[in-house]
């Protein structure tokens, strides 16, 4: 059951926090810093609803950071992190590349076999406050190449795994991923000023102590 009293809340709080970012033109944020405890303490809790969502309401994938070069988002996120530097062909047709799906440890040769996930999938993010965004800030939001850790090139069945799924219901299957996930998955939601339920704050939190001096490293969207 929705918390209206915590939706309203956090709808203010984002609003505030959309003011005091400034105008388009102010000095871009630095990036912060903080060890993984930290920052998951720093996330905001509030109760969570997927009340009008569809995903239509994220407009993506769109021209991406260089509408020019002829790729998408997608392709400029394959582009970015390829392992092998593959060939790029018209309409932004990869071939000859490589990549590693961290998730699950594994190599792919063949684009099609990838998925761009979006760290904090979007229904969560709608959950976590995107219901009260722009449309424009939605579509900002999912095609973010701001932060290199928003968008992950990943294998399409472990993408597919993990679904809306957030970190208390969900974990990538490498055990060495636990670690760099929680952490982009926080920066993600720090980033975009994104709340956490209950649940997932305790789950974070507790994956949190185990993961020695990992840092969590984000900067505020505009």
């Amino acid at each position: 059951m929705i918390n209206t009293l915590a939706r309203v809340l956090a709808a203010s709080c984002l609003a505030l926090a959309s003011l005091a970012a400034g105008p388009a033109h102010a000095v871009a944020a630095e990036p912060v810093v903080l060890p993984l405890t930290d920052a998951v303490a720093t996330l905001p809790l509030a109760g969570e609803s997927r009340d009008g969502y569809t995903r239509d309401a994220f407009r993506h994938w769109n021209a991406g950071a260089d509408p020019t070069d002829g790729c998408n988002t997608r392709g400029e996120v394959l582009l970015a992190e390829a392992v092998t530097a593959p060939t790029v062909g018209a309409r932004c047709a990869l071939t000859g590349g490589s990549w590693f799906s961290y998730y699950d440890d594994t190599a792919v040769t063949d684009p099609s076999g990838l998925d761009i996930d979006h760290m904090v999938p979007l229904a969560e993010a709608w959950d976590s406050g995107a219901f009260a965004w722009t449309a424009a800030r939605r579509e900002a939001y999912a095609n973010d190449l701001g932060q290199e850790t928003s968008l992950v090139a990943v294998t399409a069945r472990s993408n597919r795994s993990k679904a809306d799924q957030d970190p208390a219901q969900w974990l990538p299957p490498a055990p060495d991923a636990v670690c760099r996930y929680v952490a982009e998955w926080t920066a993600t939601k720090l980033r975009w000023n994104l709340t956490a339920d209950q649940n997932e704050h305790d789950r974070l939190t507790e994956l949190a102590t185990g993961c020695g001096d990992t840092a969590v490293t984000y900067t505020p969207a505009a």
